[in-house]
């Protein structure tokens, strides 16, 4: 399930995961450590919703 920024509408996608921030392919949402953050704007993990 890929999740949406609600702050910038940047779209976290676990199929591509974060490689600016070593998060590799694959990896869950759920899975990204506590302290990840958006890439594009810094939003925490609880500024994201999942996308349908």
């Amino acid at each position: 399930m890929r999740y949406v920024c609600e702050i910038c509408g940047y779209v976290y996608d676990p199929e591509t995961g974060d490689p600016d921030s070593d998060i590799q392919p694959g990896t869950k949402f759920e899975d990204l450590p506590d302290d990840w953050t958006c890439p594009i704007c810094g939003a925490s993990k609880d500024e994201f919703s999942p996308v349908e």
